[in-house]
């Protein structure tokens, strides 16, 4: 039935050979797929797939089979090389449909690397637009976007790159969006602490069955997600709200204490936190006793 009403109302629209189709795919509920994405996904010539086995698994969901042969493995280790076959399958004039495991390709996951090729090889490239889980948590999130958005992805691995991400994005006005994975949220909590008051809207399992949207103080994202184990499960998304005078004095007050307790005594560095951010000696007592436990 829902490929019928994808054949209904895509087929008549203009959909050109030698075309890159860029397809946005579900992030978790399958219900979100749109109807032109279907007929793509049915009538493309090759499916270019981040997974080819998690795209199989996806189109028998909306009861399509496409043969073995149609599928194209692109993903972030042979990108460059897949796009040359990419380019090979345009040059004959093929539609292909490039697909990610979930939401809109190119963004954070692959893609960026094939669209370049295709695009200064001269052949065009259609966006489906559809699912992101930047988006979706930004309409969820309740921040102004006054001064506009951010969209940052992954901080990085390694602590120390880590904490430099976030003394850098301290100092951004805009709101800034942030995706997280299972197994990293709790030690990137701890370094979006640094933020102090300045709120986050965090979206676990966005759209699925167990769905969490909850916002906070940036200090009091680490102690929300030790709160119960499923708090650190699933995909994360996170907004890190625009800069307010409040939320910037307390951000400058755990930056100054995180250069200076690794040298001098606590006392100390909170006594000339203080003076360099303004801001209440005791308040910034506590914050470095929950620093110097981190």
């Amino acid at each position: 039935m829902l490929v019928q009403a994808a054949e209904q109302a895509a087929s008549g629209q203009s959909h050109p050979a030698s075309t890159l189709y860029v397809v946005a795919t579900p992030i978790g509920n399958l219900a979100d797929i749109g109807l032109r994405a279907l007929y793509l996904l049915a009538k493309a010539d090759t499916l270019a797939c981040e997974d080819t086995r998690h795209t199989q698994q996806l189109l028998r969901s909306y009861g399509l089979e496409r043969p073995t042969a149609a599928l194209l493995a692109v993903h972030q280790h042979n990108e460059a090389q897949a796009a040359q076959q990419v380019l090979e399958r345009l040059a004959h004039g093929e539609r292909v449909a490039y697909v990610s495991d979930a939401g809109t390709p190119a963004i954070s996951d692959p893609g960026a690397r094939l669209v370049a090729a295709v695009r200064a090889a001269g052949y065009r490239v259609m966006p489906l637009p559809g699912a992101s889980s930047v988006t979706t948590l930004l309409s969820a999130s309740g921040m102004t976007g006054e001064g506009g958005f951010v969209f940052q992805g992954f901080l990085p691995s390694k602590a120390t790159e880590r904490e430099r991400a976030v003394q850098a994005l301290a100092q951004e006005h805009r709101a800034v969006v942030l995706l997280e994975a299972p197994h990293r949220i709790e030690a990137t909590a701890k370094a979006m602490a640094a933020l102090g008051s300045r709120m986050i809207t965090v979206g676990r399992e966005l759209t699925k069955q167990f769905e969490q949207i909850h916002t906070m103080t940036a200090q009091d994202l680490h102690a929300w997600l030790c709160e119960r184990p499923e708090h650190q499960r699933g995909e994360f998304a996170l907004v890190v709200h625009e800069r307010t005078e409040d939320s910037a004095s307390s951000g400058e007050g755990d930056r100054v204490l995180q250069l200076l307790l690794p040298e001098l005594p606590l006392k100390t560095a909170v006594r000339l936190t203080a003076e360099i951010s303004g801001e209440s000696k005791n308040a910034l007592y506590e914050r470095a006793l929950e620093l110097k436990n981190t």
